[in-house]
Formats: C-alpha cells, structure tokens, sequence
C-alpha cells in the first residue's frame, strides 16, 4: 500500500511539474507570429508615413522603458525620477518621428519573419526580409525580451548594425554637449 502510495505522489509530481512547463500557448503568442504582427503594423506606418502610427507601434510593442534607460549611458542616473514619463514620450516620439520621415525613402512592399532562435536569458532572437516596392531586400533580426505574456521588443539589427547603441551614443553625445544635463535632452524631445 505504501508503495502504491509513492508512485502515486511521484506520478502527480511529474504530471504537476509537465504541467507547470510553459507552452507556447500557455507562454503566450509564439515569438514569430507576434513579430510578423508587428511587422504588419509597421509596414503600415511605413505606408501611411504617419508620425502617429509609428508612435503608437512603438508605444504597443517597443521595450521602450529600457531602451530608454540604456540609451542614456551614465547620464541615467541624473535623470530625475519626475522626468522619466516625459523622457519616454519624447524619445517615443522622436523614433517616431524620424521613422515617418525617412519611410517615404524607403517604401516597403512586404516584411516576413523567415525564423527565430531558440529562447536565452538575453531573449529570442526573430528574423525578418524586409523587401521594398523597388525589389531590393535586407534583412532585420528582432531581439524580443518577454514582459509578462507577451513579447516586447528590446533591439533591432539593420545591415549588421545594432540600432540602441547608436541611440546611445546619439543621446549621450546631446547630453554631453548640453553641459551633462540629461533635462536638456528631455527638453529637445519634447519640443
């Protein structure tokens, strides 16, 4: 009886602990499918060039909490804790912003995940062929870091190039320039 009793408690152990094991669908939405919907989004802003749209894809779907945060380098400790909502929004927009004036240059026809990488402590990585209405191609590999449920996008990798760091350098560079203050990089967001 005893035994019967241990095989018992052993077998509801391991079918709790298979249970437990998070599947795709118990995850959430598979780290490909998400990002081919939000290339979809994307691929509409391109089209629309909306400032708007871009900032709303990026509000929905950017890790931009910690984007942000990185992107400030040493500077993030002197960004008072008041000013960060409004850093956020105009970083948002500023991505945005650059987004909708560049697409018209750049007019893309379709973006198709072609595979992910298996999920790290760094994330997962989904690549993507972005072709444009001319029939030239390239390739953008997505890091998407989970945030509860879903997925977030934390980077993304243009022709080998990393774009945060260049944010980085970008805003520490504005900061630099403006005396170390990082509320005069909040300031020129905002404007």
């Amino acid at each position: 009886m005893l035994k019967r009793q241990q095989v018992g408690l052993w077998l509801a152990i391991v079918l709790l602990a298979v249970a437990l094991v998070p599947t795709p669908s118990a995850a959430g939405e598979a780290p490909a499918k998400y990002m081919q919907r939000v290339a979809k989004q994307l691929v509409t802003a391109a089209r629309s060039a909306s400032q708007n749209d871009f900032a709303q894809a990026v509000r929905s779907h950017a890790d931009y909490r910690t984007i942000g945060l990185y992107s400030l380098g040493a500077y993030r400790r002197g960004l008072p804790s008041s000013d960060q909502n409004s850093y956020f929004s105009g970083m948002i927009n500023f991505i945005a912003r650059y987004a909708a004036n560049n697409a018209p240059k750049y007019p893309v026809a379709r973006a198709i995940v072609t595979g992910q990488t298996e999920e790290s402590k760094s994330g997962v990585h989904v690549d993507t062929r972005v072709t444009l209405t001319d029939g030239t191609s390239y390739d953008v590999r997505w890091l998407l870091v989970r945030r509860g449920s879903t997925w977030k996008v934390r980077d993304a990798q243009v022709l080998g190039f990393w774009m945060s760091p260049f944010l980085k350098d970008l805003f520490e560079n504005y900061i630099s320039e403006n005396g170390g203050n990082p509320r005069a990089l909040v300031v020129a967001l905002n404007r």
